[in-house]
């Protein structure tokens, strides 16, 4: 993908990862935790990562690797994320939820 300029990663990575990045013009970046965080913290770029593999599970062909070849895959990924964003962005002011709009604010 040579649109690709800034990559995240978890912490596991080696230093081999940022040199490789390196190589290729993409910016790695390592997303650490701080030392002071007890247990399960949402870490600040992760979860979009994580979202959007939610989003993907809810698809039947992508929950399992069904396809042959690569490019059957890399295909029903996109009719995946396209129906995504058609869903969030044709979703009316009364739809709210995880997916879709944000959760209007509580009155305080």
């Amino acid at each position: 993908w040579p649109t690709v300029t800034k990559a995240w990663v978890d912490a596991g990575y080696n230093n081999a990862v940022v040199k490789h990045g390196d190589g290729l013009h993409i910016d790695v970046e390592v997303v650490g935790r701080d030392k002071e965080q007890k247990g399960f913290v949402v870490q600040p770029i992760r979860w979009r990562v994580e979202q959007t593999f939610g989003i993907m599970s809810r698809y039947r062909r992508l929950h399992r690797d069904y396809e042959e070849l690569p490019d059957r895959s890399r295909s029903m990924i996109h009719w995946a994320m396209v129906n995504s964003m058609t869903t969030r962005l044709t979703a009316g002011p009364d739809r709210t939820g995880q997916y879709l709009r944000p959760k209007p604010l509580a009155a305080a």
